[in-house]
């Protein structure tokens, strides 16, 4: 088939969405599709970005026909660049929807496509209601919504809120794994990569930081006199999208500054490995979630992960055996993080993480997904 996915890809950041894009892309490219993405040249305005650049430093992905011209606040640019993806007559556009604000450009270049009697289009659905909302989110999702043929939610939670709103045809299938980070090097290396002491233990929160995703209660874990005496420490790896005081004002307070290692600027894709592979434990102590592309990391560095049981994260993480499901609160995050350490927590937990991986292959989720067509 000729497919457009439209949605972030390089130059754009994306927050994992753009490398999302970028691989799946590569996949059905793979399997003899032709495949166009058509990227954003502007985003978001400024005022609402949170982070320090919405753009990185990083070369192209070889082998991918990436077309930067999509304005999400221009309607001239909408109609300009709709009708152009009208006339490329594709045989399915697969989508992206992770925010509201993305409705009313999305959505007006959609109806202009369907005008060509043939295109399908599809929608992957990261979160249809916000994590943090604002007016208009209602209107927006459903704008979006309303020309979209069928959809795919990466968790069952998602599956549920669409449902809420349409009842065209939808699936649920799980993130793949985010496999284009490399393979992995010794924990000895990271370490020495990232200038950490090799006899110490260390916890991963990886990716941007945002309040939902509840960095300030793990902060007050690593309080816990039983993880100051196991000698843990965390390391934080991922850019401040808010108030950075907050968190380093916590670590001031529970005089923690030996204890949290920060590496708070952008990840590049290809320094990921290093900080996955430092880690003994991945904790993702989120407050509210849908799924997290953190999960699908760990999986391809087959690392142990502490998880909250909010939204879908607790579907892909079964406990005890890849690691432990915690109740949000920093309470059970620290129970969850000492029970993890202390010894034979998890029988066979190295064989048990190799076999919940294999579920989550790029195959599996593009058959799903274009069975839907």
């Amino acid at each position: 088939m000729k497919i457009i996915v439209l949605g972030s890809a390089h130059p754009l950041r994306g927050g994992g969405i753009a490398t999302f894009n970028e691989r799946m892309a590569e996949v059905l490219q793979a399997q003899g599709h032709e495949v166009i993405i058509y990227s954003f040249s502007l985003q978001y305005p400024s005022f609402l970005f949170p982070g320090k650049s919405q753009f990185t430093d990083e070369p192209a992905p070889t082998g991918l026909n990436i077309k930067s011209v999509i304005n999400s606040i221009n309607p001239l640019n909408w109609f300009i660049q709709g009708n152009k993806i009208k006339n490329e007559h594709a045989d399915l556009i697969i989508v992206r929807f992770w925010l509201p604000f993305m409705g009313p450009c999305l959505g007006t270049i959609l109806r202009i496509v369907r005008g060509n009697k043939h295109t399908k289009i599809i929608s992957i659905t990261d979160n249809v209601i916000p994590h943090e909302k604002r007016f208009g989110d209602v209107a927006f999702t459903k704008y979006f919504l309303k020309p979209v043929d069928a959809f795919v939610a990466m968790s069952r939670e998602v599956l549920n809120d669409l449902k809420s709103f349409s009842i065209k045809p939808s699936i649920y299938t799980p993130h793949p794994l985010y496999d284009n980070y490399g393979s992995a090097v010794t924990q000895e290396e990271a370490l020495g990569k990232l200038g950490l002491d090799p006899s110490k233990k260390y916890l991963l929160f990886f990716g941007f930081i945002r309040k939902y995703k509840g960095l300030d209660w793990l902060i007050e874990a690593m309080n816990d006199e039983r993880i100051k005496n196991q000698d843990v420490k965390l390391i934080i790896a991922g850019e401040f999208y808010g108030d950075e005081e907050l968190y380093t004002q916590l670590i001031e307070q529970y005089q923690l500054q030996s204890a949290v290692k920060l590496f708070t600027n952008f990840i590049p894709n290809d320094e990921v490995r290093y900080y996955f592979c430092a880690a003994d434990l991945i904790v993702q102590p989120y407050k509210t979630a849908t799924q997290s592309g953190i999960t699908q990391i760990a999986y391809h560095f087959e690392k142990p992960m502490v998880v909250t049981n909010v939204g879908g994260l607790a579907e892909n993480v079964p406990d005890g055996k890849v690691g432990f499901v915690a109740e949000p609160n920093p309470k059970a995050i620290a129970d969850a993080i000492i029970r993890f350490f202390e010894p034979y927590s998890i029988p066979e937990l190295e064989q048990n993480i190799k076999i919940e991986k294999e579920q989550y292959s790029w195959d599996n989720f593009t058959k799903k997904l274009l069975g839907l067509v």
